[in-house]
């Protein structure tokens, strides 16, 4: 079977067609799915549902899968390869409004990056809808490759070679949750990332952002968290956001390093089950050379 990658928005998000995620992929389908994930950054496959192993099968295909969970205090209802991105505790019932869970789960509607706040962040992340609202709990995506482009040069110069320093607990405490244990806080320390990233498929650069950013590394404080909160601003502006409204089954798959991303407020009272397997970057971005 031949696949079909059909643009949504120029050379950024496409919907491939042709490939069953039920079954291995071939090489060439792999190779091809590649390129397309290196030129669009974010690619949409449509159903059906997956079982765990299927979707950490496919993840597989681009490199080594983080164990995921924060809270230390909580169930597994998933595989421990994958994140729970849900509003359910381990008896797939629907958390309550104040459960440590669901305000963890309120700092993914902060615009992020996966696992920035590591220092070897998340390359790609994998998501799959098992179920979901009947309206509301959109993920948007930003293309910050054509952010970066479109910034001044002068301000492009100013970003080259900037340091940031990124804490999970930034995001967090940006919603009023601050309740993590001593472990939990040791457990993430915080981690430098380059500001702008070269992506070493396409070789275009990107501004790397998230709401895990803090400051940058060496100026003051308030100057740095300043000329964040301005790019913040310039990279989430509506001709580099696309939108995806989710159906059951689709499996989203986008590339951390030129992207960014974050999911949208739902009727809590519905059962929004989402499920993501995160690829490990090939390690620590300021180990990069310079962008």
């Amino acid at each position: 079977m031949t696949i079909a990658v059909n643009p949504l928005q120029a050379d950024f998000v496409a919907i491939v067609d042709g490939v069953d995620l039920t079954l291995p992929m071939s090489q060439a389908h792999l190779l091809e799915v590649q390129a397309a994930l290196d030129k669009f950054g974010v690619l949409i496959f449509r159903g059906p549902n997956l079982s765990e192993e299927q979707q950490l099968r496919f993840a597989r295909n681009f490199g080594a899968l983080e164990t995921s969970g924060i809270l230390g205090d909580r169930k597994l209802r998933v595989h421990e390869k994958l994140a729970d991105v849900s509003n359910l505790d381990h008896d797939n019932a629907v958390v309550g409004p104040a459960d440590r869970r669901r305000m963890n789960m309120l700092g993914n509607q902060l615009w992020h990056t996966d696992s920035s706040f590591k220092a070897t962040p998340a390359k790609y992340s994998a998501l799959h809808a098992h179920a979901v609202p009947p309206e509301g709990g959109e993920t948007q995506f930003a293309d910050m490759r054509a952010a970066y482009d479109a910034l001044p040069s002068a301000m492009q110069q100013r970003v080259d070679g900037l340091v940031v320093e990124h804490s999970l607990f930034t995001s967090r405490a940006k919603i009023g949750f601050t309740d993590f244990t001593d472990e939990e806080r040791a457990r993430f320390p915080t981690a430098l990332q380059r500001l702008v990233r070269l992506h070493p498929a396409t070789q275009r650069k990107s501004l790397y952002l998230a709401a895990h950013a803090s400051h940058i590394d060496g100026w003051p404080l308030s100057d740095g968290m300043m000329l964040l909160l301005d790019l913040m601003e310039h990279a989430t502006q509506r001709e580099f956001v696309y939108t995806h409204k989710w159906s059951n089954g689709d499996l989203v798959i986008w590339d951390n390093r030129c992207t960014m991303h974050r999911g949208r407020p739902f009727d809590e009272t519905w059962k929004r089950d989402m499920r993501r397997a995160t690829v490990v970057d090939d390690g620590p971005t300021i180990a990069d050379d310079a962008a």
